[in-house]
């Protein structure tokens, strides 16, 4: 399918052929009929996109001091894999659109394929002609309501929303700064409320407009024409709210706000300019400052957006997706009229030519619309029988899997052939710490990539060479030219998508953590029973970096137990993380954890034994104590309360009359008789083990030899990292089984 995409670092928008999406449970399948452009806000992508580096830098500082931030963590070399992948990839424009069902997932009932939907979200209601979109952000077109006219819906909610924001009463008197799409819908909806209306913009055409849709007068900003008409009709007292639907940088709306509004006034923020609030100005006459957050309550949360699940209508009234239905409902019933803000209509297979008017200034406009081909919908399909109550049958986070095939042994490619290689994700962990070693081999080739976003995978194609970019996982095990499959997604898939592979017959490397539960752990040991297939690896990568390495073997053989502390400074998550939502992904430690415990495994050469933890409040900061079979123990310091300025991971290790010290990656000493210390990593630089344990795995598929780490040590390191919850929970001690 064709799909708008811009390369940010490069500035390339071009109409690109990626896979299509799959219909997943909890959503459907939406075939586009037409899709807006927003003028304001795709504007402002595509032109940062155009700027030098020095210029994107400068229009997000936000950014920058993330870069930064990582840089201290994980050194000039990730960091800068990490952000030349984010930069030098293919995103996605668009937002706002109204299609035809076409595919119906499990779990959806209230609409059938040949329904008209009007869709919402940047990351599902895309330039595409097919989009995914779950079951929030999406709501029935009512009967009358022209496609080309729903296709608004999004940016209606948006202007919704800020009206909401407002708490209009009848008989009030509004400003409405910025007289762009936003706000003429702002305009319309005020109205709608019994709200009298102002508006300012400097676009003499835009103004006339608003006042045909209703507004008593418009004029530019600063103009007698706005000033006497507010005088008029609030007895000189000023208007009750001020909606900021302007863009730009300049900080002359929030003075006007302040200078026409009324004491103790709402001022709402819709769009993104200036807010330098002037301070005696606000303080005097006590103004209330509102934000209004995109398209209403939901927006952000993964548990609205992705998960389906609702708020409560007595609790939140209006939520993302009741103000999209509502914006359609005012629409069928001819209270809102978004025909006069139309000003190009243009079709999909120009949309190359047309951004680029937009964007040179030769297409002047207000709201630009895509159609797309019209295209015959298929019957509706059967759904494959639910395995429970939870979803259809093999879904995992993202994926939907077929039941299991019969089980297949592993088979070596044959000697001098490349290893054939598949990955299901590709993000920017895949992109920038594994690719990149697995693109520079001659012993592999890059077979086939799947990931839920079409986008993600066509862009995983062209940056390493994938033969082919889909959206199926089964075609990919069913894929006879496949040796290994790599498994890079979140969490809560892996243990599934590692059962499947193993089962298919295929090697397989799937990133920490393997399983979430004992009974995911049981599930992949079953896998591996029923099929003989134990060719497996977890990205337990710390065990092959040089420097610890290196370090491990100057302090020589341990004849008597170790004491170790591993102290990692991990930081906060970023607001949003995926991380943070540990109904779905497991805790923080689960997640994570199996790389620390690792890593003290193999440096005391055994398997932990027994697992005792205990925490801060709400589980924050954990404590974790390992012993070992020979009387060696571990203490395990997991913190997000420390200092960015310091080092993430600190190891120490101490027997035998000796010590280990370990700083990050970055410097290694031991203390004997003698002390031997490492030369500083050059440039900050900090090889965590990635590339030697590519190369290991990649060595064991090719030849059949033993796998790099033990499925019995892999085995135990989950468990153990599963028995810290436990230990929490309890209080006690978990002995961990082998």
């Amino acid at each position: 399918m064709k799909q708008v995409v811009q390369n940010y670092k490069s500035g390339e928008l071009t109409l690109l052929d990626v896979p299509a999406p799959a219909c997943r449970p909890g959503g459907v399948l939406v075939r586009t009929a037409f899709s807006l452009i927003s003028t304001g806000t795709e504007l402002m992508k595509v032109a940062e996109a155009s700027m030098s580096l020095l210029g994107k830098a400068r229009a997000r500082p936000d950014q920058v001091a993330k870069v930064m931030q990582s840089v201290a963590s994980n050194g000039v070399g990730a960091t800068y894999r990490k952000v030349t992948n984010r930069l030098d990839s293919y995103t996605p424009l668009g937002y706002s659109l109204c299609g035809v069902v076409e595919e119906v997932g499990e779990g959806i009932a209230d609409v059938a394929v040949g329904d008209v939907v009007a869709c919402a979200g940047n990351e599902h209601a895309l330039h595409a002609e097919l989009n995914w979109v779950p079951k929030n952000l999406y709501s029935p077109v009512p009967a009358g309501v022209a496609r080309e006219h729903a296709a608004f819906g999004t940016v209606g909610a948006i202007a919704m929303q800020g009206v909401r924001r407002g708490e209009p009463q009848l008989g009030d008197v509004a400003l409405v700064i910025g007289l762009g799409l936003i706000g003429q819908l702002v305009v319309q909806l005020l109205l709608a409320s019994g709200t009298r209306v102002i508006g300012v913009d400097p676009d003499a055409d835009r103004c006339a407009l608003a006042e045909r849709l209703g507004a008593f007068a418009c004029g530019a900003p600063g103009s007698d024409v706005v000033d006497n008409a507010v005088a008029a009709i609030t007895d000189g007292h000023g208007v009750d709210q001020t909606y900021l639907a302007a863009g730009g940088s300049s900080n002359e709306p929030v003075e006007l706000a302040a200078r026409l509004s009324r004491d103790r006034a709402t001022v709402v923020d819709i769009g993104k300019c200036g807010l330098n609030l002037p301070w005696n100005a606000y303080y005097e006459k006590e103004l209330d400052v509102r934000f209004s957050r995109s398209y209403g309550p939901g927006r952000y949360d993964p548990s609205y957006e992705l998960d389906g699940r609702d708020y409560p209508i007595g609790y939140v009234r209006w939520t993302e997706r009741r103000n999209l239905a509502c914006f359609l409902e005012l629409l069928a019933s001819g209270k809102l009229d978004v025909a006069p803000l139309i000003t190009h209509v243009r079709d999909f297979t120009d949309a190359e030519e047309t951004y680029r008017a937009l964007n040179d200034g030769e297409l002047p406009a207000l709201a630009v619309l895509f159609r797309y081909p019209e295209v015959a919908t298929p019957a509706p399909a059967e759904l494959p029988a639910p395995a429970d109550g939870n979803g259809a049958a093999g879904a995992t986070k993202g994926f939907l899997l077929a039941s299991d095939a019969s089980n297949k042994p592993f088979i070596a490619p044959p000697t001098g052939r490349p290893v054939g290689i598949g990955f299901i994700g590709a993000g920017n962990y895949a992109s920038s710490m594994l690719l990149p070693h697995l693109a520079e081999r001659d012993d592999v080739a890059l077979k086939r990539v799947v990931t839920t976003s079409a986008l993600s995978a066509a862009n995983a194609q062209r940056k390493f060479g994938f033969a082919e970019a889909d959206t199926d996982v089964d075609a990919l095990l069913a894929d006879d030219a496949i040796d290994a499959v790599f498994i890079v997604t979140r969490h809560s898939s892996h243990a599934a998508l590692t059962s499947k592979a193993l089962r298919a017959g295929k090697a397989v490397f799937v990133e920490k953590p393997l399983a979430l539960s004992e009974s995911e752990v049981d599930d992949v040991l079953a896998a591996v029973a029923e099929s003989g297939n134990d060719r497996l690896q977890v990205g337990f990568n710390r065990r092959f970096a040089p420097l610890l390495r290196k370090a491990k073997g100057r302090f020589g053989r341990r004849l008597g137990p170790a004491t170790v502390r591993y102290l990692i400074n991990a930081g906060s998550l970023e607001p949003g993380s995926w991380y943070a939502r540990t109904d779905l992904e497991g805790t923080r430690f689960a997640g994570e954890g199996g790389h620390f415990i690792d890593t003290v495994s193999w440096l005391l050469d055994a398997d932990p034994t027994s697992v005792y933890a205990c925490a801060g409040p709400h589980g924050q900061d954990p404590q974790i104590t390992l012993r070992y079979p020979d009387g060696s123990t571990a203490v395990i310091s997991y913190t997000t309360s420390g200092s960015t300025k310091f080092p993430k991971e600190t190891i120490d290790l101490t027997a035998d009359g000796k010590v280990l010290t370990f700083d990050d990656f970055v410097r290694a000493s031991v203390y004997g008789r003698y002390r031997s210390r490492s030369p500083r990593m050059p440039g900050g630089g900090r090889d965590k083990g990635q590339a030697t344990e590519i190369a290991a795995f990649v060595e064991a598929v090719a030849t059949g030899a033993p796998m790099p780490v033990p499925v019995t040590s892999l085995i135990a390191t989950t468990r153990a990292t599963l028995a810290v919850e436990l230990s929490l929970r309890t209080g006690a001690a978990v002995t961990v089984s082998p």
